[in-house]
Order: structure tokens, then C-alpha cells, then sequence
């Protein structure tokens, strides 16, 4: 399974943690967020895909960050139309829309993003767009409609390991892209603990 490292903050810790190779790394520029970034990426290897996290937030900004950061991908947490979506992927900019989950969940809602999204990310829903520490059902995702690669999220963390190897073996996995984990891996807001990530991604 890949492994997306989410709301990095420190410069010294983006570098320490680039160290385990995730596939991708992700960067929150959502002012609101006690993750919120406002420095400068180190260079990280080219493998390691740069994902900038946004909530409601304008194309012309999107677009600004992206350039500035050289950003791989936007990840959309808010009431995001599809029209910026597209937009987005016109910049060669891969868009990932966000969807969260608590008991239920409608999948109609995914329809009108199906061609104007490269992935869905399913995360849980809290009182925050995300970070909230904790997982949603995801035996839901039994009746995912689509073939569209996903991305797993929610509060995951070293406790979700068998429950991520037993979800590896059921259906509803079938189009799982990426994990991705955050805030259980959190020294401080925005600090990881690469010892415990380490942990994590070769357990996984």
C-alpha cells in the first residue's frame, strides 16, 4: 500500500520523514489549520509526490501555491465545484476531491466529480475538514460505485494496522490508492514522529 504523510510543518522533520520514502507528502495550506504551512519546501527526492491541501479556497490562489511550491497535486477538503476541479486539472495538477464519512454516505454526491478528479480521498467526518483523529465504518466502502483510485484517511495510526491488512483482503479495497495518515503520528500539530512512522510503513 502507498503511503501519503500528511500535514508537515517543521523543515527538519519534512526532511527526516522524506527519509522513509512515502509516496507522497502533503502540505496544508488552509489558514485555519494549527497545521497550516507558510515556509518554504526543502527539495525532497523526485519520487515524492507534493500535495497541497486547500479548503474553499479560490483557483487563483490554488494556482499561486501550486506554482510557488511546485506542487504535484491539489487535495480539495471543502465544497469544492467541479468546475474548479477542472480548472485544476487543466494546470497539469493532480486533484484529489475529499468526501467525508461518518455513518452513512450517499455515493450520488461522487458523480458530478467523476471526470474532473484524478482521486477521491475518503476521510472521517469531525468537527475540522480534517485531522480529527479518528476512523470512520470502512466496511462503507463495500458499496464504492467507482474505479476511481482512492485515497483511505481518518486516524490511522499504529493501531490500525491489522484492521488495514484484513481491509487489504476484503472487495471494498479493490481501488484503495493510498493511505494516508496524520494526526496520530503527532509529536505536536504538524510534528511526526518518525520513529512510529517507520514502524508503521513496515509493519504495513
Amino acid at each position: 500500500m502507498r503511503i501519503k504523510i500528511c500535514g508537515m510543518k517543521d523543515e527538519n522533520n519534512i526532511l527526516d520523514v522524506a527519509k522513509l520514502n512515502p509516496e507522497f507528502m502533503g502540505f496544508i495550506f488552509y489558514k485555519n489549520s494549527p497545521r497550516y504551512f507558510n515556509g518554504n519546501i526543502p527539495e525532497l527526492p523526485e519520487h515524492i509526490k507534493k500535495i497541497g491541501v486547500f479548503v474553499d479556497a479560490t483557483f487563483d490562489y490554488i494556482k499561486g501555491i501550486v506554482s510557488k511550491h511546485n506542487l504535484q497535486g491539489a487535495q480539495l477538503h471543502g465544497n469544492e465545484s467541479p468546475k474548479l476541479c477542472k480548472q485544476l486539472q487543466d494546470l497539469n495538477c493532480a486533484v484529489i476531491k475529499v468526501f467525508s464519512i461518518k455513518d452513512t454516505f450517499d455515493f450520488k454526491s461522487l458523480e458530478p466529480y467523476e471526470d474532473v478528479c484524478d482521486y477521491y480521498l475518503f476521510d472521517t467526518k469531525g468537527k475540522q475538514p480534517g485531522g480529527n483523529g479518528y476512523t470512520f465504518n470502512w466496511d462503507i466502502l463495500k458499496k464504492y460505485p467507482s474505479s476511481k483510485p482512492f485515497f483511505l484517511s481518518g486516524g490511522i495510526g499504529l493501531n490500525e494496522i491489522e484492521k488495514l491488512k484484513d481491509f487489504k483482503n476484503t472487495e471494498a479495497s479493490k481501488y484503495c490508492h493510498v493511505i494516508d495518515v496524520n494526526s496520530k503520528f503527532e509529536i505536536e500539530a504538524g510534528l511526526k514522529n518518525k520513529i512510529d512512522l517507520k514502524k508503521f510503513k513496515n509493519e504495513l
